[in-house]
């Protein structure tokens, strides 16, 4: 895998529908805010990342876009199958791989999660050493059920298969799974315990900000690619 060679594409669905499991801790602005937030986080992670040439966001909301673009990402529009199909997170990835492809050739493809806060730059080089090679790789997340990243390199489609046993059907599917101890990229947050088990493992600042605005301490993930983890709990 040659420098800057990824691209790494990311989907987000509109603020208003974000977290819904979270409503019992937090209301619905909260929830909003805590998506952007852990976005943030996450782009700014993969950004520190050498292999990494470029981040896509795909979305429908204006808000979301207008964030990330502040962020240097670029941003594609989500296809409007993708908003009424029940498969259009999928939809929506697929299409910006497409078009990543038309534009840029066959460049190596990363599809990441939108909530993972405590990722570490250093844990997402070691994923694509990991990954290089000619079959598509996953990460399945801290369930170990769902799927936290997929890569796909040059040449190969994403076939991204996100949703339910989203690792299962991946597999299936051909891609191989990387093992390794990389705790920040499988913690997605979905639930109270998710967010919990991210506050432990320390967050990047959008995150640890808003939380501790809310009144949920949380720990600052170290700013640098070599170390991570918790290094303040005020």
């Amino acid at each position: 895998m040659c420098p800057h060679s990824v691209h790494a594409v990311i989907a987000v669905k509109s603020l208003d529908s974000a977290k819904s499991r979270l409503a019992g801790v937090l209301a619905p602005a909260h929830r909003s805010r805590l998506v952007l937030a852990m976005l943030t986080d996450t782009v700014r992670a993969a950004a520190e990342v050498p292999a990494i040439a470029a981040i896509t966001i795909v979305t429908p909301d204006p808000v979301v876009a207008e964030a990330t673009r502040a962020l240097g990402a670029e941003v594609h529009p989500e296809p409007a199958r993708a908003r009424t199909d029940p498969d259009g997170l999928n939809i929506a990835l697929a299409d910006a791989a497409a078009a990543l492809r038309g534009r840029h050739g066959a460049v190596d493809l990363l599809a990441l999660q939108a909530d993972l806060p405590a990722l570490c730059p250093s844990e997402l080089a070691a994923v694509l050493a990991a990954a290089s090679g000619e079959l598509r790789a996953l990460v399945t997340d801290h369930a170990g059920t769902g799927t936290a990243a997929l890569f796909a390199p040059s040449g190969v489609p994403l076939r991204p298969r996100f949703g339910r046993d989203s690792a299962h059907h991946h597999r299936a599917d051909g891609a191989r799974e990387l093992a390794g101890d990389w705790p920040g990229l499988r913690q997605d947050v979905d639930t109270a315990a998710d967010l919990a088990a991210v506050r432990a493992l320390g967050t990047g600042v959008e995150t640890a900000a808003l939380l501790r605005e809310l009144g949920l301490p949380a720990g600052v993930r170290e700013p640098v690619t070599q170390v991570c983890g918790p290094v303040a709990t005020p």
